[in-house]
């Protein structure tokens, strides 16, 4: 396998407040070579291409969790040097600015926007598969994913508006970014390694979109499908 079309080498960022199973088996089906990061020394720019930070549950524990941890000062060096970085979930709000759960806490802010509970809607948490909408100035990520597509949710919850927002999402009357970019960060507050076939698919091109550029995610719809295709198939290795 030549430089060029080497599969994205992904770090998988484990602080104690994420669910990294259904992620890891996403990454194996795409054929992305993925290591568990339990301490940020486990983090070397020579053999990881990008990060991904899950995350379940409260923000405020998962944000003491991250500085106690170290990986607040880690994360700031990657992303200070321009490396790719993904959040999901509550991964996603982490990388904002603030939460307003349980009182106010600050996070990363790699993203701008303040995330707040769930407000005017019929139901909370937001449960089950809703659809995005990209915004007009972000075509650049139209090839991703089509607008309308479905993904899964699960999210109590949710920014209310965001600089870095990509893409947008509606609930009963209310309307929140679902996918938020800022140069290499990116966040999104489904779960796309829940959202079957599609969602995986999606993963991949994202992760190569935060890598190499608007043009990476046409380059490599190719091998994302062929590696999909063959997890179905039971072919080209264990899915």
């Amino acid at each position: 396998m030549t430089e060029e079309t080497a599969p994205l080498r992904c770090g998988v960022i484990n602080y104690g407040a994420g669910n990294l199973g259904n992620l890891h088996r996403a990454l194996v089906r795409l054929r992305l070579p993925s290591r568990i990061l339990s301490s940020p020394d486990e983090v070397c720019q020579d053999d990881t291409d990008v990060l991904i930070l899950p995350g379940v549950g409260a923000f405020p524990p998962a944000m003491e969790l991250l500085r106690r941890k170290g990986w607040e000062k880690a994360l700031r060096r990657w992303v200070d040097a321009e490396r790719p970085l993904l959040g999901i979930c509550l991964g996603m709000q982490l990388l904002c600015e603030a939460s307003m759960e349980d009182g106010n806490t600050s996070g990363l802010g790699f993203l701008s926007g303040i995330v707040h509970p769930l407000e005017g809607v019929s139901k909370v948490p937001h449960m089950g598969w809703n659809s995005i909408t990209w915004l007009p100035r972000k075509e650049n990520m139209y090839s991703l994913v089509p607008s309308g597509s479905f993904f899964y949710f699960v999210h109590g919850f949710a920014l209310r508006k965001s600089d870095h927002a990509a893409a947008t999402t509606r609930l009963d009357d209310l309307q929140f970014p679902s996918v938020v970019l800022g140069g290499r960060v990116a966040g999104c507050q489904f779960h796309p390694e829940r959202s079957g076939l599609g969602g995986v698919a999606f993963l991949g091109r994202l992760l190569a979109f935060l890598h190499d550029g608007a043009s990476a995610s046409l380059k490599t719809s190719l091998p994302v499908e062929t590696a999909l295709r063959n997890s179905a198939t039971g072919q080209g290795g264990p899915a």
